[in-house]
């Protein structure tokens, strides 16, 4: 590694005025990353990231840590939520994190399982009429043209663009 590449990653340099900082994520400034975006395989859970960073910085708006999308990701994991955000507060990377999902796991999950579950949070609907209803009137409120918006996916990327001042 190149020494200004390494100096960069040993004393990262503060965040311009109106930048996104990972590793601090203001989440009333900007959104958390798409639940699309994937780390180890695993869709959303650079979001949960996110929202776990900017919960324990008091950052977080109106973005819950432990909603129930990131509940199926726990579920699926095995992990527990709390001792997650343990490793959250330590102050750790993206892959030290992941690091830290692969190890805990249970049970443990080959790379084509956690494709096959990755596809099917990217394709899950609504499932209960009440959670039907909250994702009508959101959608409704949000953009009522869009014919597009059938996953919670869909609905959360929507919500997140049109929150912070995108005109679907």
């Amino acid at each position: 590694m190149s020494t200004s590449i390494q100096s960069a990653y040993a004393k990262p340099a503060e965040t311009a005025s109106g930048m996104i900082n990972y590793n601090v994520p203001d989440l009333t400034r900007h959104p958390p990353r798409s639940p699309r975006s994937r780390l180890g395989g695993y869709a959303h859970l650079p979001r949960l990231i996110d929202k776990a960073r900017a919960e324990a910085a008091g950052l977080n708006g109106d973005f819950h840590y432990n909603c129930p999308v990131d509940q199926r990701f726990f579920g699926y994991t095995g992990i527990n939520p709390e001792a997650f955000m343990v490793e959250v507060k330590a102050g750790k990377s993206d892959a030290e994190l992941l690091a830290y999902v692969q190890a805990n796991t249970q049970p443990k999950r080959h790379a084509s399982e956690i494709a096959a579950w990755t596809k099917w949070m990217e394709e899950l609907t609504v499932l209960s009429p009440d959670s039907r209803a909250f994702f009508n009137d959101v959608h409704r409120k949000n953009a009522p043209h869009r014919d597009d918006i059938a996953t919670w996916f869909d609905w959360l990327d929507l919500d997140d663009f049109v929150t912070f001042g995108g005109h679907a």
